[in-house]
């Protein structure tokens, strides 16, 4: 027997062993021959966290779909904390489920790093040096339905359990990706991942072939393959994706010779991202946007999940690809970035290389990591409040990363800080660049910005080549786009200057400089191709460039008129050659104007500037001309058109400016200008500046039209006295004005700016007017719903209105020389519609009908509409076809497209041609009264065909992204969209190209205008209808349809109805919103002006929208008959001056449709829509919806009623018969679905007007009375005939005589009966009806 002693050792032996043997379960050897499942891969994580404590931390960033945990293994000395001076690296692996190379790959690593460490250098000082992460599967769930051995993968697998391809789901730079939380949890989780840790290098693993792929993984156009898409570090990019690939020995091949694509090649073993197919939505893209990180995908076998028996290979052929990318997060340049003085790390500090439009920032503890190839670069950083500061000629060599730090003054600090220079020891100094030589020596000197090189005239090609240099070489703050063309075909380019080029950034405003309207005034093109150069070369070594190029949005147009430029000449002082375009017409009095009306016809250059206008949110502008010497601000005319003050209402906002500029030209502050130029007129400004029209009166000048028709204020400067300058005096004009030029970018900080959003869901509200007590113009937000408004120092109330919000008032004080941010929060109104969802059989859940009232409001502000084309770009070869074609082409779209489409004939022409129409949706032959129904028809005129081209490839353009674009695969589930192309093909037939005005063909066979045929009432009509019209008349009146569009041609506008003339048009409001949406999406049809030659209407057609009469009034429209007898508006959209222009000019034509067509889409779903049913939830079918006493419609099967309404309060009547009429008040606005309401009918209890129970009453009584009544007069006329029967029996007894007086009555003898012998002689009242009857 064991004493106690020897019990316990034997106990602890005992538990020793079973630890020893649990552990080596937890720990059995690596065999790199099976795959983990969920359960194994987290046991052996967990182990190997417990075992290596000391450098690893297993943590879980989320859970999957099915509530797996997203494991992240982290390895690194001191693994729980965040030490300065490691950068951040991961590895994903597994994010396509069924692609598990990577995943046991990674696990393998993990063991690797582990094990190695403090044995092997190599591990050692890269485990010491580098915060490294990774998980092994980012896709747990897709990984358990994957089956081994499937090498072409599993589309089970491959997405993730809500059937998500995750990378297909990360917000993309060029498409919009709809993917939610609920249903990507997985992307979520490592969306917020990245954002909390500022990773710096990162590889994703896949599977299905052998290549390194670098970004970008998609371009704008989305073209299948084989567009290279370039990102800012292409070339640093290629290198990384080199050393992965060299490193691997089936990669480095660039032949992977998989067996599903065994001819495919890629060249050293990477490629290009979009090049080799476009990936919209993927991770990689994301990381280096949004993240910062640079990352590439590494696929990693042809066999997405090989046999267990290959994983020994997969490590073998990927261990040193694997360490040898990872060590490459150690190259370019890294440092810290602190506060002078106080030396606390500055984070969020932007780190900017020169010539590479891709900037990182600092991290928490100032320290930051730029990767960069070999070579000298200018690097700055820059941080909000702080001096920026920048080192030139850092040297980047192989190996270790160059050092750099930095130190930042606060800006008001006038002490220079000093940076770090480029050297592996953080203690050298280097002095802070001075922008003047003949500084350097100063110690305490403040630096100063470099001056313009270059002072000559530049004339078009040589503008447009500085202007093509400055943007190559600071591609990081620069922009070189075109809005147009001139006359002469010139184009007319504007340099963009901002930290972030291209993108309007939330709460900054917009500036603009316009030079050379008149093109013998040059001063101003010459001023702002210096001032671009100043701004490039000042940008992060100058504080006040560099913030005003950070907190400002520039642009800069130089030339508005450069065929007037080419004409003038050097030398002239105030004479007329150019000033005018090619066509001599004057672009200063081009603009429509308040006071009179312009007729000469719009020119190019002026479409192209309103255009431009409409476009960007300006908040400030200036136009540059010369001649004279002084600011000249709004208004520039006067009613009368006399020379006299004519205020505007901001006329001390825009003396405020304008002396802002004059102030800093003291030539021109003195208010005498050209005193040295003889025979110049003898005037004064007082503080050189004056309102316009006190000066000299100007109709149709920019200036005006800026202020009445955007929110921008612009002024004209005039900049000296001779227009043409010779080259030797540029300089001097430069030093004259450029403190002013950049004091008046600064006035675009004066005033107020802020958002304003929705209470509910914090989304900003486009278009809510703000305003101003006792000024009278307002401003509108931006589609993002930011404001800006211009005010001079003083307190204000200010009110931020929106259609369907209540109002709010805000007393704001602005102070001088500064802007005060005031946000508005609006609450939206809800009428008196009872607060319940329609639900029918068709109707949406509740959290399905709340993503598309999200979708729709996408689509309605910003960029939703821009974003969708870029994502759906069309490859058609445009033609016109003529009717058989047409017909095959119609039938090809239902062969193809079979599930979302149907042919219906309805009718057919004259001769004998079909007329088709075309039904587009998911369920097309099953009715779905619940869906809006919209129509687009055109041809109706045969000579105008390019209606029906634009529908033909509408049509083709809805099926072919159906199911392949999200955005239009929900317009059609959602939507019944009727096309009918071609309503007179006969006249088609007949029309020929190119003839613009030719009316060939707009009648139909019997030389009818089928425009001038359809009327709803027979006493209008004079013969029967055409078979044409007929067939129409039938579509229209199926009931249902909700809009109707009608693309027509020989003009640039939109109309609405009515035809008929001197006819009132009841909804017009309605109406002409709907007609304002097509012609504000197009990009000049909203501009007013037709530029038609043919057109009476030209440059005089407010917004491009006209009442219908307005322009030609006749009888019998088609839109009349809409709106009249189908109860549904239509407008006709007249797509080009020319009736049947060349076919290459309909791809064009396409271009500016497509965006006014597809918001047609949105627009159908808006305005109000609902059940009407009785309280026992039966619904009533044909109740009349009456709109604002007005319009009806009425309801469909299911009770269903839809109808557009423009945006604001609107009063609804329901009526059926039988049921009490209900009123209710609605809230419509200009980008929100219509929601789903329930009206509810009570039985109607009222008789005449009067309640049931009153009625009834009064009714029993009348009978009651009635019956007495009755009673009595029976009882008298008994009495009476009691007295009279004697007399009548002894009538009757002598039968032969009654029967002569029957045959004489018969003979007409009426009275013989009463006239014989035994007739009773007294006369009752009785014997006076009946022989008042005879």
């Amino acid at each position: 027997m064991l004493d106690a002693r020897s019990y316990t050792a034997a106990l602890l032996f005992s538990l020793l062993s079973v630890y020893i043997v649990f552990e080596g379960k937890e720990e059995e050897v690596e065999t790199y021959n099976r795959y983990y499942d969920y359960v194994e891969l987290s046991r052996r994580l967990k182990s190997l966290a417990q075992k290596y404590q000391h450098i690893a931390d297993l943590r879980s960033i989320g859970k999957s779909v099915e509530d797996r945990e997203l494991w992240v293994m982290r390895i690194t000395r001191e693994p729980r904390a965040d030490v300065p001076g490691k950068p951040k690296f991961k590895y994903v692996g597994n994010m396509h489920g069924d692609e598990t190379v990577s995943r046991q790959v990674l696990v393998y690593l993990i063991e690797h790093l582990l094990a190695r460490y403090g044995e092997d250098q190599r591990v050692t000082e890269l485990v010491n040096s580098t915060d490294i992460y990774i998980m092994p599967s980012m896709n747990p769930d897709g990984f358990e339905r994957s089956v081994e051995g499937e090498c072409k993968g599993d589309d089970r697998g491959r997405v993730n359990a809500k059937n998500v391809d995750l990378n297909r789901s990360f917000p993309d730079q060029f498409k919009k990706i709809d993917a939610s939380t609920e249903d990507a949890p997985e992307r979520t989780a490592v969306m917020q991942w990245i954002a909390e840790n500022k990773f710096v290098l990162s590889g994703n693993l896949h599977g299905g072939t052998v290549v390194a792929s670098y970004p970008f993984d998609d371009s704008p156009s989305h073209k299948q393959a084989g567009l290279y898409s370039q990102s800012p570090d292409d070339a640093l990019f290629r290198y990384l994706a080199r050393v992965y690939a060299e490193n691997n020995p089936v990669m480095r091949t660039g032949e992977p010779n998989c067996a599903m694509d065994s001819g495919e090649k890629f060249k050293d073993g990477i490629t290009n991202g979009a090049e080799w197919y476009d990936v919209a939505g993927g991770m990689q893209d994301y990381n280096y946007l949004i993240g910062y990180c640079l990352e590439i995908t590494m696929e990693l076998s042809c066999c997405k999940y090989p046999p267990a028996a290959q994983l020994q290979t997969e490590w073998d052929n990927n261990r040193e690809s694997l360490l040898a990318y990872m060590e490459k997060i150690h190259i370019g340049v890294q440092g810290f970035v602190k506060e002078a003085g106080s030396g606390m790390p500055l984070s969020d500090t932007k780190i900017m290389v020169a010539g590479i439009n891709h900037n990182v920032s600092t991290a928490h503890f100032g320290d930051y990591y730029r990767l960069l190839l070999p070579g000298t670069y200018n690097i700055t950083a820059a941080a909000s409040g702080y001096m920026p500061r920048t080192v030139v000629n850092v040297q980047v060599s192989e190996g270790k990363a160059t050092e750099l730090n930095f130190t930042l003054t606060l800006l008001d600090d006038e002490s220079i800080s000093h940076t770090t220079a480029p050297s592996l020891m953080p203690s050298s100094t280097a002095s802070p660049i001075s922008s003047d030589s003949s500084n350097n020596s100063g110690s305490g000197a403040k630096p100063q910005p470099l001056q313009p090189q270059e002072f000559r005239h530049h004339h078009y090609s040589d503008m447009e080549l500085f202007l093509q240099r400055f943007s190559a070489k600071y591609p990081s703050i620069t922009r070189l786009y075109p809005i147009g063309k001139s006359v002469e075909n010139r184009v007319l380019w504007v340099m963009e200057i901002s930290d972030n080029p291209g993108e309007h950034e939330q709460g900054e405003p917009e500036f603009k400089y316009i030079g050379n309207m008149h093109g013998n005034e040059v001063v101003g093109r010459e001023l702002l191709l210096n001032l671009i150069e100043y701004l490039c070369r000042n940008y992060g070594t100058d504080p006040e460039v560099t913030q005003l190029v950070n907190t400002t949005r520039i642009h800069i147009m130089p030339s508005m008129n450069p065929d007037g430029y080419e004409v003038a000449q050097e030398g002239d002082i105030s004479g007329y050659q150019g000033r005018n375009n090619s066509n001599n017409y004057d672009l200063n009095r081009n603009f429509p104007d308040q006071f009179k009306t312009i007729t000469d016809p719009r020119q190019p250059e002026t479409i192209a500037v309103m255009s431009w206008l409409k476009s960007y949110p300006f908040v400030l502008s200036a136009n540059l001309h010369g001649g004279s010497l002084v600011v000249n601000y709004p208004f520039d005319d006067d009613p009368e058109g006399i020379s006299r003050y004519s205020k505007s209402p901001d006329d001390v906002v825009f003396q405020m400016v304008a002396a802002a500029y004059s102030k800093e030209n003291t030539l021109m502050h003195k208010g005498h200008p050209c005193d040295d130029i003889n025979n110049y007129p003898v005037e004064y400004f007082e503080n050189g500046i004056t309102n316009g029209a006190q000066w000299y009166n100007v109709p149709g000048g920019m200036q005006d039209w800026n202020y009445l028709n955007t929110n921008c204020f612009e002024v004209t400067i005039e900049l000296g006295c001779v227009k043409y300058p010779l080259a030797k005096d540029l300089p001097q004009y430069w030093e004259q004005n450029r403190r002013s030029l950049l004091q008046f970018i600064h006035q675009v900080h004066r005033g107020v700016k802020g958002l304003v959003t929705d209470q509910r869901d914090g989304t900003g509200i486009p278009n809510a007017t703000i305003t101003v007590e006792g000024i009278d113009h307002t401003i509108t937000s931006n589609k993002a719903g930011d404001y800006w408004r211009l005010l001079v120092p003083g307190t204000y109330l200010l009110t931020a209105s929106a259609q369907g919000y209540t109002s709010v008032d805000i007393n704001v004080t602005v102070p001088e020389d500064d802007v005060v941010v005031v946000d508005f929060k609006l609450t939206r109104i809800h009428g008196d519609v009872k607060n319940q969802v329609a639900k029918g059989p068709n109707a949406l859940p509740d959290s399905i009908e709340e993503k598309f009232h999200s979708f729709i409001k996408q689509l309605s502000v910003g960029d939703g509409l821009d974003r969708l084309i870029q994502d759906t770009a069309t490859t058609s070869s445009f033609r016109y076809r003529r009717y058989e074609e047409l017909s095959e082409f119609l039938r090809g779209l239902t062969f193809n497209f079979p599930n979302i489409t149907v042919l219906h004939r309805l009718g057919q022409s004259v001769e004998y041609r079909t007329i088709w129409a075309l039904e587009i949706s998911n369920n097309p032959k099953v009715p779905e009264p619940s869906e809006p129904k919209i129509r687009f028809m055109a041809g109706i005129h045969g000579n105008a065909p390019v209606g029906t081209e634009l529908l033909l490839e509408f049509a083709a353009y809805l099926c072919i992204n159906y199911g392949k674009n999200a955005a239009i695969t929900r317009l059609i589930n959602e939507t019944r969209i009727v096309i009918l192309p071609s309503i007179n093909p006969d006249g088609r037939e007949q029309a020929k190209e190119k003839e613009c005005i030719s009316s060939v063909g707009m009648t139909n066979a019997n030389g009818k205008d089928l425009d001038t045929d359809f009327f709803g009432n027979a006493s209008q009509r004079s013969a029967e209808p055409q078979p044409e019209t007929r067939a129409v008349m039938d579509l229209i009146q199926e009931k249902g349809y909700t809009l109707s569009v009608a693309l027509d041609g020989g003009s640039l506008l939109v109309t609405y109805p009515y035809d008929k003339p001197v006819q009132p048009v009841e909804n017009e409001s309605t109406l002409r919103y709907l007609a304002t949406v097509y012609a504000n999406n197009h990009p000049t049809m909203h501009l007013g002006d037709t530029g038609c030659p043919n057109s009476s209407q030209m440059g005089n057609i407010p917004e491009g929208v006209l009442r219908a009469a307005e322009r030609h009034s006749h009888m019998g429209s088609m839109k009349d008959f809409s709106v009249d007898f189908g109860h549904c508006p239509e407008i006709t959209v007249y797509t080009s001056c020319c009736l049947f222009p060349q076919a290459d000019q309909l791809s064009v034509l396409w271009a500016e449709n497509r965006k006014s067509l597809l918001s047609m889409l949105v627009e159908v779903h808006k305005g109000i829509r609902g059940i009407v049913k009785d309280k026992s939830g039966k619904p009533i079918v044909g109740a009349m919806i009456v709109l604002n006493g007005g319009v009806q419609v009425f309801t469909s099967e299911g009770g269903y009623f839809h109808a557009l309404l423009s945006p604001g309060s609107h009063n609804i009547e329901a009526v059926a018969e039988g049921y009490q009429q209900q009123r209710q008040e609605v809230i419509v606005s200009s980008f929100e679905a219509a929601s789903s309401i329930i009206i509810e009918f009570d039985m109607d209890n009222r008789i005449f007007g009067l309640p049931r129970e009153l009625v009834v009453a009064t009714a029993a009584a009348a009978m009651t009375a009635l019956t007495i009544t009755a009673c009595i007069i029976w009882c008298v006329c008994s009495a009476k005939s009691n007295r009279q029967k004697d007399g009548f029996h002894r009538l009757r007894q002598h039968r032969d005589d009654y029967d002569d007086e029957i045959r004489l009555t018969s003979m007409g003898s009426k009275k013989s009966l009463l006239s014989h012998e035994f007739q009773d002689e007294s006369e009752s009242d009785e014997d006076t009806l009946y022989a008042n009857k005879l």
